[in-house]
């Protein structure tokens, strides 16, 4: 029985990386891209006119770039996602692509709300570009307010109680010195204790490819979640038990990563860390297999590596291009904590004529071996990996999948006056109708049987997103499931 358990976990870890290789052999070749929902303007003035018909056929060399607009950005940061350089020889179609491609990466950095990229001027055959941009607002030092379940729907079965609140201060600097650097400060109370750093500089080196970042983070919990029957979270309460302690969990987190990014669509990372997780002697007794032995106390060193692709219109919201991700994780080596994680996810977007555009995701996560502790469970129901018409369930297991269909259709975009004009004169509005169908998949191995795992899962439903500046997507949703359950759902995230 050992030897055919085996056999059929690294069966399943075959079959993985064979669905992870498809993904790593999409084509990586530069082609037109389609602007991000017309937030970037068009670039006037076009080598397609007339007056520049018959240079057609000629070679021009690319003589200055000029770049305005960037008060904090570096102008080297934005010459990092130009396909082109002065002194390439390049012709003028090709070249209108190129400033195509270049304004969609550049927005894709989210250091921009307009993008301009356009032919500023001819000298004979060499030809000067000019970059207009409108920089962000990069400073949120905002005030910090959030409910500790995982979604609304979680907090409405809790009925919106106060008591379940966080609340604190919440520093993000983007661009800090405007080298596409980000700065997290938090310091969180109220129902949990929180406290990060974190700092992440994209390019260390002249050619700007590597890079590097670090992060510190603590934090404490009254109420942990210790079990999962019948796909919903089981909740222990601190102020509940008499001879439980203030907390019932305490969490130290360190890390430090690397980057690499050896060309524009591509990147690599490498991060190691070491966290210590303690528990009440309560959330032991409540369920023993917390962890993989009934200890309070585990200390483990992690491993991450993580391959990013992305050729897409725009990230927060895509009509064209895809995205790939592959990751494996290690978490601890030794009896207390081992789990090997592998994890892939993809998008794919189409557009169509009339405002259509359909969107398929992938999402798969592998967790060996199949005899994990219920801390290593967790799985659907977290963050963006969830089936639309099952967020009011949790679904743990050590194997899933997720496929997301969704056509839509643009009905609707208008913009509204800016009065901080600096940064963008309008601010736009783009609404989308949509139909959806979502299939997913989760194994389990735990002692505790649930109802959602070992089987197909399907939803299906309508909404309608709302898209605006600072990469905000607004979902309305209306789903259902084959259990026969619906309702209306609100989300204000990103898919995957």
């Amino acid at each position: 029985m050992v030897r055919k358990g085996f056999i059929y976990q690294y069966s399943c870890l075959l079959a993985f990386f064979f669905c992870c290789i498809s993904v790593m052999a999409q084509p990586a070749q530069i082609q037109e891209t389609s602007l991000p929902m017309d937030i970037l303007q068009v670039c006037p003035p076009s080598p397609s006119d007339s007056q520049y018909a018959p240079f057609q056929a000629s070679k021009f060399i690319i003589g200055e770039i000029v770049i305005t607009g960037n008060r904090k950005t570096k102008a080297y940061i934005i010459e990092r996602e130009l396909t082109f350089k002065s002194g390439d020889s390049v012709l003028l179609p090709d070249l209108v692509k190129q400033f195509e491609f270049a304004r969609t990466q550049l927005y894709n950095t989210r250091l921009f709300n307009e993008i301009i990229v356009s032919l500023k001027s001819f000298h004979g055959f060499v030809v000067d570009i000019q970059i207009d941009v409108k920089e962000r607002w990069y400073i949120f030092p905002v005030p910090y307010l959030k409910p500790i379940d995982r979604n609304l729907s979680a907090w409405a079965d809790k009925g919106y109680s106060v008591d379940r609140v966080n609340y604190g201060l919440k520093l993000s600097w983007n661009n800090l010195t405007g080298r596409n650097d980000k700065l997290r400060a938090w310091l969180i109370t109220g129902y949990t204790q929180q406290m990060q750093l974190a700092y992440e500089l994209p390019y260390i080196d002249k050619a700007l490819k590597q890079g590097l970042g670090f992060n510190v983070s603590y934090a404490t919990q009254k109420e942990l979640n210790t079990n999962t029957i019948g796909n919903t979270q089981v909740f222990l309460n601190a102020d509940s038990i008499d001879y439980a302690g203030k907390y019932l969990s305490y969490n130290f987190n360190s890390s430090v990563s690397w980057y690499y990014r050896p060309g524009i669509l591509s990147r690599h990372m490498v991060r190691i860390g070491y966290s210590i997780s303690k528990v009440d002697s309560a959330v032991i007794v409540s369920n023993p297999k917390y962890f993989n032995k009934p200890q309070e106390v585990v200390r483990y060193p992690e491993f991450t590596y993580n391959w990013e692709y992305n050729k897409i219109d725009y990230i927060a919201y895509p009509q064209k291009g895809m995205t790939a991700a592959l990751e494996f994780y290690k978490r601890g080596f030794s009896p207390e904590m081992n789990l090997w994680q592998f994890s892939a996810k993809t998008t794919n977007a189409w557009k169509f004529k009339n405002r259509f555009s359909y969107v398929l995701n992938f999402g798969g996560v592998l967790k060996l071996p199949f005899d994990q502790p219920f801390f290593n469970q967790r799985l659907m129901g977290f963050g963006d990996y969830y089936l639309r018409g099952y967020e009011k369930y949790v679904i743990d297991g050590v194997a899933s999948f997720i496929i997301r269909n969704t056509m839509r259709k643009e009905i609707l975009n208008f913009d509204v006056p800016n009065f901080r004009k600096n940064s963008r004169s309008t601010i736009p509005f783009h609404v989308f109708a949509k139909v959806y169908t979502d299939i997913g998949y989760a194994k389990s191995q735990y002692y505790i049987p649930s109802s959602l795992n070992n089987r197909m899962l399907y939803t299906w439903g309508a909404g309608v997103d709302v898209v605006t500046l600072y990469d905000l997507v607004f979902r309305f949703e209306y789903s259902m499931n084959q259990l026969g359950e619906s309702g209306f759902f609100f989300h204000l995230r990103n898919d995957f």
